[in-house]
């Protein structure tokens, strides 16, 4: 995207015939946009029409090549300063490039080439960094409370008055509500409108990782630390520092991993599994679940010191069944999504369909809608979708899996992959339901993944 703009050059040079020798050399490039200027003072007055690249004279008539790179480097370190000298002196090229400097050019006769060079490396870094600012721009945008999260129910205007007071602090926020309700997409809001922002967020699902795994996953651990441990593995708490650290389904986490990760909490700060270095962390910690934890804690499966520092701001998720004619509005957005990514004409929902999903109670929540509604884009005909295009349930009628000529193993996968998606790959939650060990739930699944079902 970037790297067939054109690049903004400053020459500061006050030597005449260098000064045309550069004009020469730089106009060979039709994308090259370039400025001459003669003393670092006019160089440093123009900084406002940001250009991405300075050649830099090391000796000016009115100031030094230190003091202009100095404040060319306060005023956006992200210009790339090539120093171009006639002094080949290596203690000064060395303080330079410490100093920030890109490179350091002396006047000879290979000077051409290697400013050329320099000029399409450092043209390469410029957009690199355009594109990234660019991109962190537009994950900031996309997660703007008011257009990530849609609806004005009196349910969600409550959620919105916490989240507004999560983001101006560290607090560890628990986001609880029934599968599909969003509370990764309500963790990332957070994440992306806090002082954070400019860090990782790092999402971990604690159900879909084996148990044995999880630890090393969040950890890390050293070269040689236990069978299979090949190299050294940066673990997700390392991976988010600075950031976010997203633990969905944090109820499902087994109790001897709940007392180290306390810890974790506690000390901020980590020891990857066969190391002895101690690693401190800066990192906010936001959990999500579909349980009731206080339950869990009752109960004896979950941690009660772990549960209190976990805690911080709740923050429940409605269901989509308590949110009014949110429905509809979440309904017209995936509508208007779904058109846009497959080049459609505008669909719209008729009277009939939108009082059809306002008496439905999706189980599912948001997933299930959006399934829904764009099922109904491309079986409905012309440009309304009415009632008979609206198909609720995932499951297909008995009769028609019976009519299917497959062998038992098949029909089992068949049914693990429906409750797979029905729970959200919640593996423990899945092996629940269909009363079957977790160990027998893994090798099937490995078992589908070889057959690629």
């Amino acid at each position: 995207m970037y790297e067939k703009d054109p690049v903004k050059i400053f020459v500061v040079e006050d030597d005449p015939a260098y000064n045309k020798f550069l004009k020469y050399v730089l106009g060979l490039n039709p994308d090259f946009e370039v400025e001459y200027y003669t003393t670092g003072k006019d160089c440093i007055t123009n900084l406002h029409k940001n250009p991405s690249i300075i050649t830099l004279d090391y000796s000016l008539p009115d100031t030094t090549g230190e003091s202009v790179l100095e404040q060319i480097r306060n005023y956006d370190p992200n210009i790339n300063v090539i120093i171009v000298s006639a002094q080949e002196k290596i203690g000064t090229a060395v303080e330079l490039l410490k100093s920030g400097a890109y490179d350091y050019i002396t006047k000879d006769q290979d000077t051409k080439d290697r400013l050329l060079n320099a000029l399409n490396h450092a043209r390469n870094k410029s957009s690199l960094i355009k594109e990234i600012n660019h991109l962190k721009k537009e994950i900031t945008e996309k997660y703007e409370f008011e257009k990530s999260i849609i609806g004005n129910s009196t349910a969600l205007k409550n959620v919105f008055q916490l989240l507004e007071k999560a983001v101006g602090t560290n607090i560890s926020v628990s986001i609880t509500g029934e599968t599909g309700t969003g509370k990764e997409l309500i963790a990332k809001a957070i994440h992306y409108n806090s002082k954070r922002k400019n860090k990782p967020f790092i999402a971990v699902n604690i159900a879909a990782i084996p148990r044995e795994l999880l630890e090393s996953e969040l950890f890390g651990h050293e070269k040689g630390a236990f069978t299979g441990a090949v190299s050294k593995r940066i673990g997700k708490f390392e991976e988010a520092e600075g950031g976010t650290l997203f633990l969905d389904e944090i109820g499902e986490m087994d109790p001897s991993l709940q007392a180290k990760i306390l810890r974790v909490l506690q000390e901020r700060e980590v020891t990857r599994i066969g190391g002895n270095q101690v690693i401190k962390l800066d990192v906010r910690i936001i959990t999500a679940t579909h349980k009731d934890l206080a339950e869990e804690v009752k109960e004896g499966r979950f941690r009660e010191d772990l549960y209190y520092r976990l805690m911080g701001m709740p923050i429940n998720l409605p269901p989509l069944r308590e949110r009014g004619n949110d429905v509809v509005l979440i309904a017209k957005h995936f509508l208007d999504q779904f058109s846009k990514d497959n080049q459609l004409n505008k669909i719209l929902l008729s009277p009939e369909a939108q009082a059809r999903l306002l008496e439905y109670p999706f189980p599912g929540n948001i997933r299930e809608l959006k399934s829904v509604i764009e099922l109904a884009a491309v079986m409905c005909e012309g440009n309304i979708i009415e009632p008979r295009n609206l198909t609720f349930g995932n499951a297909r009628r008995p009769e028609y899996l019976l009519s299917q000529e497959m062998t038992m193993q098949d029909y089992m996968y068949r049914i693990i992959r429906h409750y797979l998606n029905r729970y959200d790959n919640n593996v423990l939650e899945v092996a629940r339901k269909l009363d079957i060990g977790k160990s027998s739930l893994y090798r099937y699944l490995k078992e589908m993944e070889e057959a690629g079902i």
